[in-house]
């Protein structure tokens, strides 16, 4: 994974949309040496998208499972926290 400071990033910013983009580079922008943000290609948003989709309805099957009867989605919520 490349790493950059926040100004570097401004000056390329076509080049590092360029290299995550086509390259399936990860780029860690920081700021005063810690991370801050990344710079990714759509297919690793998309692949965060639907793990953290798997991960809710994943959720969603174990409280129904757990559960008695019918619960209100306030009610799920309070009982399984979203980290």
């Amino acid at each position: 994974m490349t790493k950059t400071t926040l100004s570097e990033a401004r000056n390329n910013l076509p080049e590092l949309v360029n290299r995550a983009s086509y390259g399936q580079e990860r780029i860690v922008l920081e700021r005063r040496g810690k991370p801050v943000a990344a710079i990714v290609s759509l297919e690793d948003v998309a692949r965060l998208e639907a793990f953290e989709d798997a991960r809710d309805s994943a959720l969603l099957i174990k409280a129904m499972k757990d559960s008695l009867g019918f619960i209100t989605i306030d009610e799920l919520l309070a009982a399984r926290p979203i980290d």
